[in-house]
């Protein structure tokens, strides 16, 4: 059982199952529940993914009882199905009330978490739940293994996927003919987030940033990445915008659309750490709601929110959180990156520098995931 309640969880289960299929055979059946991805490898959801995309301690609080009924659903599909062992994939909330489910309904059957909490961010006694839960932790940041393992569970850290992204098959040539840009026209890449609650929040200030900059720079390309889980929420939104924006929803696009952009401006999350292992300068973005907000800021013991940042302990790419997240002082910050080759020359080299803090040599995080999975079956 593959369990993503995310589109950058889709991602990683698709890469997984690829992976433990290779080690266990075409025999091996896969059940669960995922996006696009998954259902690519034969996952059969149950709902769609996106009801369950909430970010927020407040907005987690109304979706409770919707996210409760939901992993009541997926642990009685584990109770017919009776699956090897299960792998739950990031979403804490989620994972963590589902996990407490399998448990009372298969109390022999492993569970794996694929992404850690971040509980060297916030609520750090996260760890202690879920080595109380979880047989197995997947790790994906170089520093987490001692936090989980003082607790008691086993840990592997596998690499961060985001950071091991490959762009050998990009072509920023080929994104430029297909939006039909000019050698010197600038590329802003747009990426609004993967859940709905984001795309309401960051897309009018995006907009207003994108209308500012646009009226400045006549030449400018805008290409907005689309994630499937909001697909037709941008398209709805961008389709009344007074300026033109190319929408790429393809991998590959996505790929050439990162290596062919000037600057990006993105909403804060995995995409930070994909753009910059591609070179790409960008502006981070986010906006919660406002009790979530306030709340957040005291519990909150990290001074980022963009993970290089973190690592670097310093604003490599500048974060324009909350009342920072305004039309003219996104467009003000892209304008500086846009204008000045040398400040996004050095903005880049410093991402690359605080990336290799992260870890990220050896195999790809799916195939050191999926030999720890096969481990574990054969010691069950």
């Amino acid at each position: 059982m593959v369990v993503a309640a995310e589109a950058s969880g889709d991602q990683l289960g698709a890469e997984l199952i690829v992976a433990l299929r290779r080690r266990l055979g075409e025999g091996a059946r896969f059940v669960g529940l995922g996006g696009s991805a998954m259902a690519r490898e034969g996952v059969k959801s149950p709902f769609d993914i996106a009801e369950l995309s909430v970010v927020g301690l407040v907005e987690g609080l109304f979706a409770y009882f919707r996210a409760a009924r939901r992993a009541d659903q997926i642990a009685e599909l584990a109770a017919r199905e009776k699956p090897d062992i299960a792998i739950l994939i990031d979403s804490w909330g989620f994972s963590y009330l589902l996990a407490k489910r399998l448990r009372r309904r298969l109390p022999n059957l492993p569970l794996v978490k694929y992404v850690a909490p971040q509980v060297w961010a916030t609520r750090p006694k996260r760890a202690k739940a879920l080595a109380e839960t979880f047989d197995h932790l997947l790790s994906i940041v170089a520093f987490e293994p001692p936090l989980f393992e003082r607790e008691g569970i086993g840990v592997t850290f596998v690499g961060l996927p985001a950071l091991l992204h490959s762009f050998e098959r990009a072509d920023a040539a080929r994104l430029r003919a297909r939006i039909g840009a000019e050698p010197d026209d600038p590329i802003l890449l747009v990426l609004p987030g993967s859940r709905p609650s984001e795309i309401k929040r960051l897309m009018p200030s995006f907009e207003e940033a994108i209308r500012i900059l646009k009226g400045q720079r006549p030449s400018l390309q805008v290409v907005v990445s689309v994630a499937p889980t909001v697909a037709d929420l941008v398209k709805e939104q961008a389709a009344g915008w007074p300026f033109r924006a190319h929408l790429i929803e393809d991998g590959p696009g996505k790929d050439d659309v990162m290596l062919a952009a000037t600057v990006a401006l993105a909403c804060s999350g995995t995409v930070t750490t994909e753009l910059a292992a591609a070179g790409c300068p960008m502006v981070v973005a986010y906006r919660l709601g406002p009790l979530t907000y306030e709340i957040a800021k005291r519990i909150i013991r990290v001074r980022y929110a963009t993970l290089f940042n973190i690592a670097a302990d310093e604003e490599v790419a500048p974060e324009l959180i909350q009342g920072d997240c305004t039309g003219p002082k996104l467009a003000s910050a892209l304008a500086a990156r846009l204008d000045d080759p040398v400040l996004r020359t050095r903005q880049v080299a410093a991402q690359t520098a605080a990336l290799e803090k992260l870890g990220g040599a050896g195999p790809p995080p799916a195939e050191r995931a999926a030999d720890v999975i096969v481990q574990l079956l054969k010691h069950r």
